[in-house]
């Protein structure tokens, strides 16, 4: 760790949280814990956001999120169109005999609607601009960029952090109550508090190349998003715009009689043979890499930039020591195959975030953040798992939109039913069967209202502000008793119904349906994050409804 140097004039504040790390994950955790209303800052050491796309695959359960922050319509704008998410399969992208397909469930594919927003192709290095100006908006200059850390210190009660300022070299002290590393697979935070990475490494490795070329007119007629190509060794083809901007990803060493090792240059024009180093920076052969994969040898190719990356699935030993916290890639790498790794990341985000709100503003004890590992780590062990098989998968994969919409939790942060104890948590590789119990998120049920209004769906119901909601089927007088001993014990909770005189389910009878025959007068103790916490009826004595929210947050 580099130490600040002895006499140097150092300034020093606190704040409730420090968040290391502004790619998605972490700029989505900023958001929401303004939205909370915890103070923090972020630090990033990039001086911008990320000009490679990287991730695309915005999953329906993070485009819930970026619904609830006000970003849904942006981000849905940035990205293709849904007609356009589709998986194509062929030799090169002229193969007349290619294969294409949709995702695991499609919009408007027949069956019930288990989501307002699905998910669709977002690249990050359109995406992260959206976060980033959402992020500023609501802390302004507590988001620091350009800004690294240099060494933190946990003495238990909280954390001593030194940052940089990277064009000025000015350093100044921050003690925060909670440190959380989003700083990507190679996390410094993560190092610095001894926490171990499991799992393999160098599943594969990539050279991904970011280009321009006319390929929309070339792919009119079997437009996708992503491309795989058949041929061994050859990779495939990410659509960025569908138009003129794409990333190639080519497999280095995949291929020991086509493959390319990155290493020792060749010179300009040199052609490679089996087992040849080349230059990255040779755009020329770049370039003929690329219109040999897309089989137009005309193909006008402009190379903008490189990146290589290895392909790993590991998952932290821990999420959690003492007073720091991990998430995103920092606490799971999760292989691409799936496109589900930023979004296992933004769950992490959404769940974290309103446990450091309720810990920090002391409606909650420290032993709520516990849940977060018991919560989130199990789901990320499936999501690698699954990742892993895909990527083992030659005759190719589908892309489950729903899959984290399935997340059942099992934590001291859930109060199961008798009925709920023994079922499985975690995730429903089989799809989404919605319902209310308890761990589960609320079920998407689409709503009329008589006036403008934004709630359109069950979703809308509850957060994006700090406390719990107790969400009923009708409004019910008899339970504001209730919510009003839960707010004197001095915890915030939200009392709203379904139905109301204004507001009705577009398919009447749904929302009774999901809470099953057995169920139907009960109401649902909803946390910020959508999950359910509690099902139950209305209890005779007051005070059973705050020692229940005080058994979900741990608090004394």
């Amino acid at each position: 760790m580099v130490q600040v140097e002895e006499g140097a004039s150092v300034a020093e504040s606190h704040t409730s949280a420090l968040v290391v790390g502004g790619g998605p994950v972490g700029l989505v955790l900023s958001c929401l814990l303004s939205g909370q209303g915890v103070d923090h800052v972020l630090v990033e050491s990039r001086p911008a956001v990320s000009r490679h796309p990287r991730a695309r695959g915005v999953s329906a359960r993070s485009m819930e999120i970026f619904r609830r922050l006000g970003l849904e319509n942006a981000v849905r704008a940035a990205g293709l169109p849904a007609e356009q998410v589709s998986f194509y399969r062929g030799r090169d992208l002229v193969d007349p005999d290619y294969v294409r397909t949709g995702p695991a469930r499609e919009p408007g594919g027949g069956g019930p609607e288990h989501t307002p927003s699905p998910g669709l192709i977002c690249s990050q290095d359109v995406l992260e601009p959206l976060l980033l100006r959402r992020a500023r908006e609501l802390a302004g200059s507590r988001v620091r960029f350009g800004t690294r850390l240099l060494s933190f210190l946990d003495d238990g009660l909280g954390v001593q952090a030194v940052v940089e300022e990277r064009a000025t070299g000015r350093r100044y002290r921050l003690r925060a109550d909670w440190l959380v590393g989003c700083d990507g697979a190679s996390s410094t935070v993560r190092a610095g508090a001894g926490i171990a990475m499991e799992g393999p490494t160098g599943l594969g490795r990539y050279l991904s190349i970011r280009f321009e070329a006319p390929l929309g007119q070339v792919v009119a007629d079997r437009v996708s998003a992503s491309y795989f190509l058949t041929v061994p060794g050859r990779g495939g083809f990410m659509a960025v715009d569908n138009d003129r901007h794409w990333i190639y990803q080519y497999p280095l060493g995949a291929d020991p009689g086509t493959a390319v090792d990155v290493g020792t240059a060749v010179g300009p024009g040199t052609a490679a043979g089996p087992g040849t180093a080349v230059d990255v920076a040779d755009h020329r052969f770049l370039a003929g890499l690329v219109r040999t994969a897309a089989g137009v040898p005309d193909l006008d190719v402009t190379v903008r930039d490189t990146m290589t990356w290895r392909m790993d699935a590991q998952l932290a030993r821990s999420y959690r020591r003492s007073r720091v916290l991990l998430a995103g890639d920092a606490a799971h790498v999760v292989p691409p195959t799936g496109g589900h790794g930023m979004n296992t990341g933004i769950g992490d985000a959404d769940n974290l975030a309103w446990k450091l709100a309720a810990v920090t503003a002391g409606h909650a004890g420290d032993a709520l953040l516990d849940t977060y590992e018991a919560e989130r780590r199990p789901l990320a062990r499936q999501v690698i798992d699954i990742s892993t098989a895909n990527a083992a998968n030659r005759t190719g994969y589908r892309i489950d939109d729903e899959l984290l919409l399935t997340a059942a939790y099992r934590s001291a942060a859930v109060v199961p039913g008798p009925q709920d104890a023994d079922r499985p948590g975690v995730l429903d590789p089989a799809g989404c069967r919605p319902g209310c119990r308890p761990g589960e998120r609320v079920p998407h049920v689409r709503l009329t209202t008589a006036g403008a209004s934004d709630v359109t769906s069950t979703l809308d119901l509850t957060g994006p502000g700090p406390g719990l909601t107790l969400l009923t089927a009708d409004e019910d007088p008899r339970w504001q008793p209730h919510a009003e001993a839960v707010r004197r014990a001095g915890i915030p909770l939200t009392l709203r119904a379904v139905r109301t005189a204004s507001r009705r389910e577009a398919e009447p009878g749904q929302w009774a349906y999901l809470l099953g025959a057995e169920h139907a007068d009960t109401a649902l103790l909803v946390r910020p994050d959508g999950h359910i916490a509690w099902r139950g009826v209305r209890p005779a004595d007051p005070a059973t409804l705050p020692a229940l929210v005080r058994r979900v947050l741990a608090a004394p």
